[in-house]
């Protein structure tokens, strides 16, 4: 019999290797589709369009149905996008298709944060960073897999065929396990305590900034740390492409420890801690010109980050607890909207300034913004102490 918690760790690392699977790709299907670099930008703005609308609407939806239903539905969306990605045969086609994964893993990320918080109030653990470890996880599994597909000659279509039906046989094996009850509509004294819709609330936004931060910081790791290398430290693109597996591994091991960190020295200490483990790292891997010192560089960001997303989300659904034990759903929508607006704009900007300026210096700005995340951190633990929410 499968947990409560063994199956919500499951549907993250689910999500993960959903995007895990198709991105390694993109060459494959750049040729496929015959797109140019610049539609190609276009189309894959797709996935992150499709995010964005799903994540702010999601809330409601689970809200009224309960995690468990809406994680099962945004799987199987998700499950029919991966066949139709490799599938495409034109931008336009290849688009939509990415929106429509969006969409998908957009509503799930919403529902699997209910669905962790949930645990974490019936376990009285903190266990957000251990979930979204198996995200890290998952995305790191998804990625191997698509490299051993391409090394093996599969077209797109037949390893995300096979990807999807992995997929549809792991969540029948979990969903039964995964909280399912819809909240029960609060009485008259078990409204909110502050009675504010989310965006009308400070502490909703502080930690909203935080989770922008990290999206922003990561968004740099994955889409520009390469470049950086190969620019900068002129190394060749093999050995620059290591820098963001030293980001992703050093975030997925240090979220296995998270939960007991956030319980030993609390929320906002860690956040404040990783905000400037971040920072000194991005900034190091910008500016010392010095292959080995960027590689741990990047590990440094990739640990210091990888607390903020799942610790803003859980102190965001804790700030929406009712006194019936549910609540949250429309808090955590609220911030990881917000979060996805960072993964959306982020990385155009940060080509901004490298075109103003330089790489080097758009990575100490994304440094910069890293340690942002301390103050915002430290300011939305004493909010949330007022309301009477717990940030431990």
């Amino acid at each position: 019999m499968v947990s409560r918690k063994s199956a919500v760790i499951v549907v993250f690392a689910l999500n993960g290797a959903a995007f895990g699977s198709w991105a390694p790709r993109v060459p494959a299907l750049t040729e496929q589709v015959g797109a140019a670099h610049g539609s190609l930008g276009l189309a894959l703005l797709g996935a992150s369009v499709g995010m964005l609308i799903a994540a702010s609407v999601t809330g409601r939806l689970v809200e009224a149905f309960g995690p468990r239903v809406v994680i099962a539905v945004s799987t199987l969306a998700a499950s029919a996008a991966l066949p139709a990605i490799g599938a495409a045969g034109s931008v336009p086609a290849l688009a939509a298709a990415l929106c429509g994964l969006g969409m998908s893993v957009g509503a799930l990320d919403v529902a699997m944060n209910v669905a962790g918080v949930v645990v974490e109030r019936q376990t009285g653990r903190k266990a957000m960073p251990i979930f979204h470890a198996g995200f890290s996880f998952g995305a790191l599994a998804g990625s191997a897999g698509a490299a051993l597909a391409a090394a093996h000659a599969w077209s797109p279509a037949r390893q995300l065929i096979l990807a999807a039906l992995a997929t549809v046989l792991v969540l029948v094996l979990v969903v039964g396990a995964l909280p399912g009850a819809a909240p029960r509509e609060p009485r008259a004294s078990e409204h909110r305590a502050t009675g504010l819709a989310p965006a009308r609330r400070v502490t909703l936004w502080l930690l909203a900034a935080i989770a922008l931060c990290s999206a922003v910081a990561e968004g740099a790791s994955s889409d520009w740390s390469a470049l950086l290398l190969v620019t900068v430290q002129q190394v060749g693109e093999g050995a620059a492409a290591l820098a963001y597996s030293a980001f992703s591994l050093a975030m997925a091991m240090t979220r296995l420890a998270g939960g007991v960190a956030q319980a030993r020295f609390g929320a906002a200490r860690v956040l404040a801690g990783g905000a400037l483990c971040a920072g000194a790292g991005l900034c190091a891997a910008a500016v010392v010109p010095v292959t080995a010192v960027a590689y741990l560089g990047f590990a440094l960001a990739g640990a210091g980050l990888a607390a903020s997303f799942p610790i803003a989300l859980s102190l965001a659904g804790e700030a929406g607890r009712r006194a019936d034990g549910g609540g949250g759903e429309r808090e955590i929508a609220f911030v990881t909207a917000i979060a996805y607006s960072g993964f959306l704009a982020g990385p155009p900007a940060i080509g901004g300034i490298a075109e103003l300026t330089s790489l080097s210096t758009s990575f100490v700005t994304v440094g910069l913004v890293a340690v942002a995340i301390g103050p915002a951190a430290i300011t939305a633990a004493r909010a949330l102490t007022r309301e009477g929410s717990s940030v431990g």
